[in-house]
């Protein structure tokens, strides 16, 4: 008979708990783990939890708990009655836990065609992604609108195959678009179709039959003797000034332009070290993530908030750092010509943009990006991977090296060093 245990399981003073399913099949033993989106204190849990004798609100608090643990209890045990228990695995738990918030649609609501369903799929995960992840998706269903308008068709979800897959792409590369930029939009269109997979609608035999290659691009970054260059520049004007600061914050902090740009002196806190020393840190929650970040501040972020009287520099939108900051390396002189891929437009005056590559004056590839991915290669090597992976909010340390270009045989290479 299968059972279901709730556990406190983190070292913060309040988190979301546990669920452990367990169950005996065939003389063995099993236990799988996922997590709730039920949130308490870890005070509750171990004092009041399982108190009979209590106030009137940590009564009530009490009753609430206990009634959504045992609504997710019968969610998880009802689910398992109905399948065999060797299908049983950490995967299918947590799949169970998710339809407990997430219930699936009803097949009969669910549209068909593809375009249709991407619109559902946006709609049903409005409240669990970002903005810029919709608005990403939406860009992505216009591309594939002006695909279907091009030959006259409605695509099916059972449409979508290795036939698909390759039209596609012939299609996407004679309007210029990047190979990356194809392959990104192939990879959302299998992620819908295994979402109405999931959902009870039929999809084409052949989807997991098509592969997705990415490309590797050129990593471009800072050095840090162009970030020193940077830092002596003189002269520059009011506004060039505050988004050079903002520019050597980032190559400092390695956080991404929709974070840093928010920072604010009230963010800061002072925590003394082992030795006794008080250090600053930054508290914030990343707007991409939403994960809530806890980094140093270095000597050379605190020298630039000194400046400042102790805040940091007016915030600018996305746009004007962008340019300001082109200038600042030009003004910097960091021009070398370098190979890469710049997003360029088409035909003069078309305002139609496709990423091209070619020979680009460094000043003119650098963008808002370029602080985060030049403090994650320059401390590479310097500092644990492990802590540098914290400072970024990278979630493996797959997706790390990958970001800073790091190949399988540029590990290796510097394995050598060790041997």
């Amino acid at each position: 008979m299968a059972t279901v245990n709730f556990l406190y399981r983190s070292t913060k003073d309040k988190a979301s708990l546990s669920l452990r399913l367990l169950y005996r099949f065939n003389d063995m033993d099993f236990s799988f783990a996922a997590s709730t989106k039920l949130c308490v204190t870890k005070e509750y849990w171990n004092k009041f939890h399982k108190a009979k004798r209590l106030d009137i609100d940590i009564k009530n608090e009490q009753h609430r708990i206990n009634t959504e643990l045992h609504k997710i209890q019968n969610h998880i045990l009802e689910a398992f009655g109905k399948i065999n228990p060797d299908e049983a695995n950490k995967e299918w738990l947590k799949l169970q836990v998710d339809y407990y918030y997430n219930p699936p649609v009803p097949m009969k609501s669910l549209p068909l065609e593809l375009i249709k369903y991407i619109e559902k799929y946006i709609d049903i995960k409005r409240n669990e992604v970002t903005n810029s992840t919709t608005k990403k998706s939406n860009v992505i269903k216009q591309l594939l609108i002006r695909y279907q308008a091009q030959y006259n068709k409605t695509l099916l979800i059972t449409d979508i195959d290795s036939n698909f897959k390759n039209h596609f792409e012939s299609y996407c590369r004679s309007k210029a678009y990047a190979p990356n930029t194809i392959a990104r939009a192939i990879r959302f269109v299998k992620t819908i179709c295994k979402h109405a997979k999931s959902h009870g609608l039929d999809t084409n035999f052949q989807l997991d039959n098509i592969k997705i290659k990415y490309h590797k691009t050129d990593t471009i970054y800072l050095t840090e003797d162009e970030i020193e260059t940077i830092i002596k520049v003189n002269d520059l004007t009011e506004y060039l000034d505050n988004a050079r600061d903002w520019l050597l914050i980032s190559c400092y902090t390695g956080q991404r332009v929709s974070d840093f740009m928010r920072f604010k002196k009230d963010m800061i806190r002072q925590e003394r070290n082992k030795e006794g020393i008080l250090k600053p840190l930054i508290e914030f929650t990343q707007q991409k993530t939403g994960k809530v970040m806890t980094i140093p501040l270095s000597l050379k972020v605190v020298g630039i908030l000194n400046k400042r009287q102790g805040n940091f520099p007016r915030q600018l939108s996305d746009q004007k750092y962008n340019d300001y900051i082109k200038l600042v390396c030009r003004k910097a002189e960091i021009t070398q010509l370098i190979k890469a891929t710049k997003k360029t437009e088409t035909e003069e005056g078309s305002k139609i943009y496709r990423n091209q590559t070619g020979m680009f004056e460094k000043c003119d590839l650098i963008s808002s990006h370029i602080g985060r991915r030049s403090f994650a290669t320059n401390n590479y090597g310097l500092i644990p991977t492990s802590f540098l992976i914290h400072m970024t909010g990278h979630s493996s340390e797959a997706m790390f090296l990958n970001y800073i270009g790091k190949s399988n045989k540029d590990i290796a290479m510097e394995l050598t060093n060790y041997f």
